[in-house]
């Protein structure tokens, strides 16, 4: 059960829309505590709660004995992009990135989503949209690193620099532009993925499962290796064996067959659950029957997780809030270059299905 907004940030939220939409004029008084704990229902301290955020994001300037004003300025919108790969076609992203655009609105930001009859599909997809953004002189753009391409490391570095070269500001969406286990100087909003590692991998334990088989693709990015090592370390707390590893095609029959050959493991923990449905018809032309044979899990809970032969136990990510979060954090780097880099990390839930051998619940 998701959990519930806070009765102050449906007032800030229901605030910023309506700056956003320019029901107030620069230097607008705004109505009073009083007033406004009646429009909305709450008490005063609520009231006042939600415009101490929005003060504290610049918006608003309260004078003692006077009332709250909107900030000279603060009804014009700030042009942000996306660029982000296989944006309209991503089973995460792409609900980030609506949350990103609904809530920036709301938050008197503008988002361009770039060229949508021409998604980014590689580096030179994505260095040209840089370009466009440039010249557009947005104020800030949402960067999802480039993945599964040779030399990926060299071309996200060139784009995030072409950006600060520009006084743009960047948040990074997901993933680092460094490799793991490098951490680079912009912020980095996404999920706690060594967290994740670690909650999939205990719950394998608690059920009985001891060894483990974490298969990943070719040129996986930085948050798999993070996702291997929390189940590394869950292992650790157990005094179990770290997962093998392989790397690899898993339509490849030869490629699985080999790595079940070796040792059969347990259970599977697939890097994403991409990686997992791929592997489940591989593993029904060998005979592998699952959860009986073997465990097998993955992480993001994309739609067809549920449609699978066997529904796919998983990781859920909270689209909505790495959304929302990107969007808040945008605004302070805007309103505060000199902030340190920040890595936000938000929790995950576990998804339980029948794919790991216990009932779903």
């Amino acid at each position: 059960m998701p959990p519930r907004t806070p009765k102050f940030r449906k007032i800030v939220e229901s605030l910023q829309e309506q700056i956003a939409a320019g029901k107030y004029a620069e230097n607008a008084r705004l109505p009073s505590e009083l007033e406004l704990a009646r429009l909305f229902k709450v008490s005063r301290p609520t009231v006042g709660r939600a415009l101490r955020e929005l003060q504290d994001r610049d918006l608003l300037s309260r004078r003692v004995g006077s009332g709250t004003y909107l900030r000279p300025g603060r009804s014009t919108s700030f042009g942000l992009g996306l660029l982000v790969p296989g944006l309209g076609n991503t089973e995460i992203l792409d609900p980030i990135c609506n949350e990103i655009t609904r809530f920036g609105q709301a938050s008197d930001f503008s988002v361009l989503w770039g060229d949508a009859s021409a998604p980014v599909s590689g580096a030179e997809d994505a260095e040209l949209l840089c370009r466009q953004y440039i010249d557009r002189k947005v104020s800030g753009v949402f960067f999802a690193p480039l993945e599964s391409i040779p030399d990926r490391e060299r071309i996200n570095l060139r784009i995030v620099s072409a950006l600060r070269e520009a006084q743009i500001e960047v948040i990074l969406l997901d993933r680092d532009v460094l490799e793991f286990p490098g951490r680079s100087e912009f912020d980095l909003v996404g999920i706690d993925n060594f967290q994740a590692g670690m909650i999939l991998t205990q719950h394998l334990i608690d059920l009985g499962r001891k060894r483990f088989l974490f298969i990943a693709r070719p040129n996986y990015p930085a948050t798999t290796d993070l996702r291997l090592a929390g189940c590394r370390e869950a292992a650790d707390r157990a005094a179990l064996p770290h997962p093998r590893t392989g790397v690899g095609d898993p339509t490849d029959i030869e490629f699985v067959r080999e790595l079940l050959l070796r040792e059969m493991p347990d259970a599977v923990i697939c890097s994403n659950d991409r990686t997992a449905a791929l592997l489940f018809q591989t593993l029904a032309n060998l005979g592998v029957k699952i959860p009986q044979d073997l465990g097998v899990v993955g992480f993001d809970d994309v739609h067809y997780a549920t449609l699978l032969t066997v529904p796919l136990t998983t990781i859920r990510q909270p689209c909505s809030e790495i959304g929302q979060t990107a969007v808040r954090v945008m605004r302070e780097r805007i309103n505060d270059r000199g902030l340190p880099a920040r890595q936000i990390l938000l929790p995950v839930e576990l998804i339980v299905r029948r794919s790991c051998g216990a009932e779903a619940g």
